[in-house]
């Protein structure tokens, strides 16, 4: 059943933004919201419908798609019609206005507030302000432990513009830059070989980039196809694409159905429990196919009623804010218990969302109107003299944001690798 116009319809311009694309930041972030009070209530050992909580750290996938898709679509963008390519200094610094001051904001308060994390040593504050605290065993602390997704997602800003070079080459050749950045779903492969063999540890390594290569790598082959068919240099087999965006119903009953097979346990326990290299690589495989599916109708195929739908003023609205929703929703739920003395593992599942939905979004928008708008300001209109004149790089994404995957992630409420988020 679609929803949609002929697939072959354009967007107006082949370089516009894709506003539809803001709501699956809010999508990602409210699924990890509802990841961690799940666990934080104990609901997520629920036998008979916990393991959808359990895995909602699916928003993770989404996130880092997500951001595979926009910050190297302008670089695919560049190669197809000949402009400028991206200059690495601006599309970094850009990045650091956009991640790094709302995020120590957030490292400052809840190392300094939330009882549990006091006295902060000096290598507390020094890895969770370089974004260095998933590389060392248990150093995830109370209100940050969702950090471990954005310290993964900052190593990947830092090599995007080499592998973005590479990738696409001295003449745009889609089929070949697809290739090439689909490359790390090697990379992961290989990486749970490693796992598998004992060489590496999957309560640590699990929060590293290579865990995550195939997740970034499929969002930068689908950004490729994209430009590729918008700019009329796509072959006919990726038409695909646009076909399957103009039944979004059925591309999301799909993931639907694919997360019901990661509830099972074949995608690895729900508790705070490691997973084998193999379950682990199974959720990774179930969750890449899931944001896949759930990417694809928003950003590909002509104008839709849905595609209006998530381009709207509120639907954008929580997508601009979704960053901040990451960064202090588990600050908000580790309060919720401290304010009401509750033990860990108790307390209702909706009055507990509902209140770190409502708290959660205030933060957020504190966080988004007075730190992080204005310094996006700053990075479009005072950056290096060096880059002044380079090409726009990809407009901002959240999930920095993101905030869990398919890891033991770190649950909101304790300092050590978790089953999710």
């Amino acid at each position: 059943m679609s929803t949609a116009a002929a697939p072959t319809v354009s967007e107006p311009s082949v370089g516009d933004r894709l506003p539809a694309l803001d709501a699956l930041r809010a999508i990602g972030a409210v699924a990890v919201v509802g990841h961690h009070v799940g666990f934080q209530t104990a609901t997520t050992m629920n036998t008979t419908w916990g393991g959808w909580l359990a895995r909602l750290d699916v928003g993770v996938a989404i996130f880092f798609v997500l951001s595979g898709f926009l910050l190297f679509r302008p670089w695919a963008l560049s190669a197809a019609t000949g402009r400028a390519r991206p200059r690495a200094r601006r599309y970094l610094w850009r990045r650091a206005l956009r991640i790094l001051p709302a995020y120590w904001l957030a490292v400052v308060v809840c190392l300094v507030v939330l009882p549990q994390n006091r006295p902060a040593s000096a290598g507390d504050w020094l890895r969770h302000l370089t974004l260095t605290q998933i590389y060392q065993p248990a150093q995830l602390r109370y209100g940050l432990s969702q950090t471990w997704s954005l310290a993964t997602e900052v190593t990947f800003y830092l090599v995007l513009p080499l592998v973005a070079v590479f990738a696409v080459g001295r003449s745009w050749r889609p089929v070949r830059t697809m290739v090439i950045v689909s490359g790390g779903v090697l990379l992961t492969a290989g990486w749970l070989g490693l796992m598998a063999i004992g060489l590496l540890d999957t309560a640590l390594h699990t929060m590293w980039l290579p865990s995550y290569a195939a997740w970034f790598g499929i969002g930068m082959a689908l950004a490729a196809a994209h430009v590729a068919l918008r700019t009329g240099t796509a072959p006919a087999a990726l038409r695909v694409l646009d076909d399957l965006a103009s039944a979004p119903v059925a591309c999301w009953a799909a993931a639907v159905g694919l997360m019901a097979i990661a509830t099972t346990p074949v995608a690895g326990p729900r508790d705070l429990a490691g997973p084998t290299a193999a379950e682990f690589g199974v959720k990774l495989a179930l969750y890449l196919a899931i944001a896949a599916l759930i990417l694809i109708p928003v950003a590909f195929g002509g104008p839709t009623r849905l595609k209006e739908l998530f381009g709207s003023g509120s639907a954008r609205w929580l997508g601009a804010v979704s960053y901040g929703l990451f960064l202090w929703h588990p600050l908000v739920i580790e309060l919720i218990y401290l304010l009401d003395d509750r033990p860990l593992f108790t307390g209702g599942l909706l009055n507990t969302f509902a209140l770190t939905m409502a708290f959660g979004l205030v933060y957020a928008a504190v966080s988004y109107y007075g730190v992080e708008r204005p310094l996006q300001l700053l990075g479009s209109q005072r950056r290096p003299r060096s880059t002044r004149r380079g090409a726009a790089s990809g407009p901002p994404t959240a999930d920095g944001a993101a905030p869990t995957s398919a890891p033991p992630t770190v649950a909101a409420t304790t300092p050590v690798p978790t089953a999710g988020g």
